[in-house]
């Protein structure tokens, strides 16, 4: 960005309210300027100006001869950039019109970007319809869902138990905004009725529906013996005839029609493959929305894929059969690990995500993810639940910290941090980065003998970055073979994309945003909780050595000292730009820079 300062008169300061009824909308504007100007969508940051004017700042961006040029009010940031969007506008500097939806916005930046791009905009104003209505839908029914919660696990929120009160606490993670993504709350393409009874905001239950496939065409490892006690046969479901040839299937219900008529002719199976008009199995939705928990066994929950989209155009909830392959052996990978840094032992859980099954589609396959047994007294709470509004208005993370850390969520921020930044420092000494964000890892708090006991439970490990030399280096013969992966993308030779995945997901998503929501929510000032992640953050990094050829060095000077820090482009890969346009490999592995608020001296302190 240009930081040349100017002084512009004569333009009165715009409303800070916005229009009676369009909360929503105005929350959700100012979410998306945000993000289009931390990833310099049509040179937001390279080409306009920063402006000095006596509400504060604005940035100017030329918008060519005939349209003049667009103002966009800024406020300071720092968490991955230095300004954001402070008001929901934009103001047009030849006649003073004020664009204060997301329509008028979408369609000025839109007539700003080459021809190519444009597309990408006009994908990126329906999300935000999509994710509007959404929006919209959560603020009415926030009373509803909050009943169904506590009629279900009781009035305090810090006393939900177990796997099931895991799903109470999805259910209001699925309803607060992700630290980054601003349309994250929409899912293209499914209305009012089928979010009711599929998504996690409500708490619905459901069954599932099954296939019946040739048991050829399946690939399932270990056989269909592997598969759960649960699993029914054929016959149960009404194909007594078909109990020799063919194998059970689930299919979520959003995935019937269309999308699984087209995935039968894919693989080859329209002749051969029969659906059962019997729906079995009870099926209640997790935080991801296509794994569910199921009632016949509440250890177990099904990643089913479904044909919407989140996080962006290109991001599908489907399942390409090498994902399944790659997190089993991501799983084996980090219990090699585990093996040889008993500390952790107690401390590090794991999903089993080593049985699936598939037909060569991906929208023919599923996951069984089993959780690890003795769970039932323990809070099992998604780290994408902590700065979630629970029933009665306070935070969740307030009620974790009046159980477990005597009324102070701080305590228990420093907690996590602490064993997180120990975890994720000692994979990247054996070359290893997690996809581990707040989606992905859960708070296992109780009360033990020595007071209170937190772990952290792990799953969805198909997309690592493993450095091959560390990785080599620290296991030696019990380094596993890239060619048992099926991504060649998770294997590099070098740190920097390792760092990278670390810094976008372990420091940013996970305690990063953190510090931020804290702040924003008055818990602490800013400065105190920065400290408190880079404070945690050196101590790991100094386990483990810092001298010029130890892991800790690369830490230290790319994140710890870094004057930047990689920052995830992710509407740009994941919905604007296509592949050959963004140059993403991964579009959530494409990134930009920030600013590094772990400094010291940090602008952001």
């Amino acid at each position: 960005m240009n930081t040349a300062l100017a002084t512009a008169e004569g333009t009165a300061a715009p409303r800070a309210d916005p229009p009676a009824g369009a909360a929503e909308e105005a929350e959700l504007l100012v979410r998306v300027l945000g993000a289009l100007l931390r990833e310099d969508v049509v040179g937001l940051r390279t080409r306009g100006t920063l402006l000095e004017r006596p509400d504060g700042h604005w940035l100017r961006l030329p918008a060519g001869p005939a349209a003049g040029a667009l103002l966009l009010p800024l406020a300071e940031d720092g968490y991955q950039s230095a300004y954001t969007a402070r008001l929901p506008l934009l103001v047009r500097e030849s006649d003073g019109a004020r664009l204060t939806t997301l329509d008028e916005v979408g369609s000025a930046l839109r007539d700003l970007a080459d021809p190519a791009e444009q597309g990408g905009f006009d994908a990126l104003a329906e999300e935000c319809r999509q994710t509007l209505a959404t929006m919209r839908l959560h603020t009415r029914t926030r009373d509803e869902a909050d009943a169904v919660l506590t009629n279900r696990h009781g009035s305090d929120p810090g006393a939900w138990q177990g796997l099931a009160g895991g799903l109470a606490y999805d259910t209001l993670a699925a309803r607060t905004d992700h630290p980054v993504y601003p349309t994250a709350r929409g899912r293209s393409g499914l209305d009012e009725d089928q979010l009711r009874t599929y998504a996690p905001e409500f708490r619905p239950e459901f069954a599932l529906r099954w296939l019946a496939l040739p048991r050829a065409a399946v690939t399932v490892p270990g056989g269909a013996a592997a598969l759960p006690d649960c699993w029914p046969t054929p016959g149960e479901l009404g194909l007594r005839h078909l109990d020799a040839s063919h194998l059970a299937f689930p299919v979520h219900p959003l995935s019937l029609g269309d999308p699984l008529d087209g995935a039968l002719r894919r693989a080859g199976l329209e002749g051969a493959a029969v659906l059962s008009d019997r729906e079995l199995l009870t099926a209640v939705p997790t935080l991801s929305m296509r794994a569910v928990a199921l009632d016949a066994d509440p250890r177990l929950h099904l990643k089913l894929p479904l044909a919407t989209a989140t996080l962006g155009l290109r991001n599908r909830r489907t399942i390409k059969p090498g994902t399944l392959v790659d997190g089993a052996a991501g799983q084996r990978l980090l219990e090699t690990v585990l093996a040889r840094e008993p500390r952790f032992a107690a401390a590090i859980l794991q999903a089993d995500e080593t049985c699936y099954a598939h037909a060569g589609d991906e929208l023919l396959a599923v996951l069984c993810r089993r959780y690890p047994a003795g769970l039932d007294h323990s809070a099992v709470v998604p780290m994408a639940a902590l700065l979630s509004r629970a029933p009665g208005g306070r935070l969740v993370i307030d009620h974790l910290a009046d159980r477990f850390y005597g009324g102070d969520p701080l305590a228990l921020l420093d907690a996590c941090l602490t064993l997180l930044f120990d975890w994720q420092t000692t994979l990247f000494g054996y070359g290893i980065a997690l996809e581990s964000h707040q989606q992905n890892i859960s708070l296992v708090l109780d009360r033990a003998a020595g007071g209170t006991r937190l772990r952290l439970l792990f799953k969805d490990n198909d997309g690592p970055r493993i450095n091959t030399v560390r990785l080599r280096e620290t296991l030696g013969d019990d380094a596993p073979d890239p060619a048992g992966f099926a991504d060649p993308r998770i294997f590099t030779g070098s740190d920097r994309p390792v760092l990278d995945l670390f810094t976008t997901i372990t420091v940013h998503l996970c305690a990063g945003s953190y510090a931020f929501g804290l702040a924003r929510h008055g818990r602490a000032p800013l400065a105190r909780l920065l400290g408190l992640v880079r404070d945690r953050l050196a101590e790991a990094v100094e386990r483990l050595g810092t001298g010029p050829h130890e892991p800790g060095a690369a830490l230290r000077a790319h994140v710890l000292d870094a004057p930047e820090l990689p920052v995830k482009a992710m509407v740009s890969a994941g919905t604007l730009l296509s592949k050959e346009r963004s140059g993403a490999a991964d579009i959530n592995k494409h990134y930009t820079t920030g600013p590094n608020y772990l400094l010291p001296t940090g602008a952001s302190r």
